[in-house]
């Protein structure tokens, strides 16, 4: 079993930025995955971004450019820096890791961006 513990979210205007943490209980330099998802009202999840083994990132189309996503080994602890925040970024944030085919995600936290 692997816990994950977000932190990071909040509210925030148009333009400014937030970065998320996730705290994980296993170390990430065994895992096959991690990153970010998130899900809006009314919409399905999506993926933000993540890391794979060998340390390749991908970002979805929205949010290339604006956020970054990063890994600290030493903490086991999993970021995402997110820059230019729009409104419609404003959803739950799920942090995930891929363990031996074995998904584990966060609790969520909620990110809002509003004027």
């Amino acid at each position: 079993q692997v816990q994950l513990v977000e932190s990071g979210g909040g509210l925030v205007e148009p333009g400014e930025s937030l970065r998320l943490s996730c705290a994980s209980s296993t170390r990430l330099f065994i895992l096959n995955a991690m990153g970010w998802y998130r899900q809006a009202p009314g919409k399905e999840r999506e993926l933000v971004a993540n890391i794979i083994r060998g340390g390749s990132t991908n970002y979805a189309d929205s949010v290339q450019g604006r956020f970054t996503i990063s890994r600290d080994n030493a903490k086991n602890t999993v970021y995402l820096q997110m820059n230019s925040l729009k409104p419609e970024d404003t959803a739950v944030y799920y942090c995930y890791v891929e363990r031996w085919s074995e998904i584990y995600w966060g609790q969520g936290t909620q990110v809002t961006v509003s004027s």
